[in-house]
């Protein structure tokens, strides 16, 4: 057989996705406190885009009811403009899944109508918030000097007045620097006698005098000497409290009979020590957390409509309000004199084209996913979370002809208000559980309700529920469930045993 060279044509098909195609996926999955952090660095990175003064376009609605004509309706209004997502078609399956088979018209863009004597269009929005100008100079002087004090400065600030020598001052510094939130050190003596080139025993005595600190127990190794430090300054420390500090897995587990034992101490004495414990600081750090946690914000408000039925509503002050500054655009094109200066600002149009474009198209498939998903979940809005059905990803997506992968993007880091509570998205999906009557499965999140409700019903019936009683008594409801599974369930709420719960009681 002759071995040689030729040329070859071949089609095939591949899949492509764009840079633009990316950045839509990539928004996608955004949470709105991630996605304002994108849209202010495209702010500052592309000159045509600028913030919509003003109140914006009405935001989209739809109603999650039975199927009728006016939603029938309302779906043909969303099928158009299909060009731009059909140059990239196929993702995973078929690229239109990003947003679904329908894409629905693109926002209006308007016209920024600046005169030209004013200049380059500049974002005032962030005037006087640091920096620039006196104002932001002021606010972040204030903010400096009201701003309280981390554990970390804490800390510092008594090492300087603990009368160390130079070379103890840099060891009691790398002790503060390997302080957690919690106020626990989190690093070894050995390791930091070896890295300063010192005695271990000068790193114990170190250590010794930064644990004096305030708040008491701070800079602790473990849990049972937090709490030892808090004790001796209370002045109740004694052996018996020593061995209740040395067996806190016994009270974790309310193995009282063993800890009299241990302690040498009857019941009374018992609880006064145990109340004692109770009443100490396991995490004396925490009070110095600097950074406030940040509320939830919902995406999508759910409320009931007085037609019947519910209203599904975008959350306006989560969507980003961005145009393109057309005047600017014409003017700086107008201006442009090498082929250079042209190509960027036809990728500046472009980029920022798109990016409007994707930021529509994610609104609209977040509210889509959510009226599917508020239909599907009716029961849970009207009668409670024992009502919430078994859900997957993909009945989802096939409702609304999208993407498994899409709909799992569009309800990562999403929060819905109803009147029920705020929810993530994801709440809303959960694993069936079969029915011991043949009827419809059940819901796992419903059933770990249940359990929860037989459990706190206890004090009031005097019987403590083994895990299999548990599993007659839901068998008997219709729920065919393992007793295994009982058991994770009761895990994951953080419930003990039925032993546990009866030490309790003792």
């Amino acid at each position: 057989m002759a071995l040689g060279q030729r040329l070859e044509l071949k089609q095939g098909q591949g899949l492509v996705i764009t840079p633009q195609l990316q950045q839509a996926i990539k928004l996608l999955q955004l949470s709105n406190l991630e996605l304002e952090a994108v849209i202010e660095a495209e702010l500052e990175r592309n000159p045509l885009l600028q913030r919509e003064d003003g109140d914006g376009p009405a935001e989209a609605t739809q109603e999650a009811e039975a199927p009728s004509d006016s939603a029938e309706e309302r779906r043909e209004l969303e099928l158009s403009d299909r060009d731009t997502m059909a140059a990239n078609s196929d993702l995973d399956a078929n690229a239109s899944d990003v947003y679904g088979d329908d894409e629905p018209p693109v926002r209006e863009r308007e016209t920024a109508m600046a005169d030209d004597s004013e200049g380059p269009m500049v974002d005032w929005s962030k005037a006087g918030k640091g920096g620039g100008g006196f104002d932001g100079d002021d606010e972040t002087l204030e903010r400096a000097l009201t701003r309280e004090k981390t554990l970390h400065e804490h800390l510092t600030d008594q090492a300087l007045i603990a009368h160390f020598s130079a070379p103890e001052m840099a060891i009691a510094q790398i002790l503060i620097d390997a302080v957690d939130e919690g106020g626990y050190m989190r690093t070894s003596l050995e390791e930091v006698a070896e890295r300063m080139g010192c005695e271990l025993a000068l790193v114990q005595k170190v250590l010794t005098t930064c644990q004096g600190f305030e708040p008491t127990g701070v800079m602790a190794t473990s849990v049972p000497e937090c709490l030892r430090l808090q004790l001796i300054e209370r002045n109740r420390f004694d052996p018996a409290m020593a061995v209740l500090l040395d067996n806190l897995e016994l009270l974790a587990r309310r193995d009282l009979s063993a800890l009299r034992k241990l302690c040498g101490v009857d019941d009374e004495d018992l609880a006064e020590m145990i109340s004692e414990l109770k009443s100490l600081n396991p995490r004396p750090g925490a009070q110095f957390d600097s950074e406030p946690s940040q509320a939830v914000v919902p995406d999508v408000f759910v409320r009931s409509d007085p037609a019947g039925g519910w209203r599904i509503d975008l959350n306006s002050d989560t969507l980003p309000r961005i145009l393109v500054d057309q005047k600017y655009q014409a003017r700086v094109q107008a201006s442009a004199r090498s082929e250079s200066e042209k190509t960027y600002l036809n990728e500046c149009l472009n980029q920022a084209n798109w990016l409007i474009k994707s930021l529509d198209q994610r609104a609209r498939t977040i509210l889509k996913v959510s009226s599917e998903i508020v239909r599907q979940q009716d029961a849970f809005f009207v009668y409670g979370v024992e009502y919430l059905r078994p859900l997957n990803l993909k009945t989802v997506a096939e409702a609304v002809g999208m993407h498994e992968s899409t709909v799992s993007r569009v309800t990562s880091n999403k929060y819905i208000a109803t009147p029920r509570g705020v929810f993530e998205l994801k709440f809303f999906f959960t694993s069936s559980i079969a029915s011991s009557d043949g009827t419809a499965a059940h819901s796992a999140e419903s059933v770990r309700h249940k359990i929860k409700s037989l459990i706190d019903g206890e004090k009031a019936s005097g019987e403590i529920l083994s895990d299999d009683r548990i599993v007659e008594i839901l068998k008997e409801a219709g729920v065919d469930i393992a007793r295994r599974t009982v058991a994770k369930y009761r895990e994951a709420l953080r419930i003990p045993s039925s032993v546990e719960r009866k030490r309790a009681i003792r």
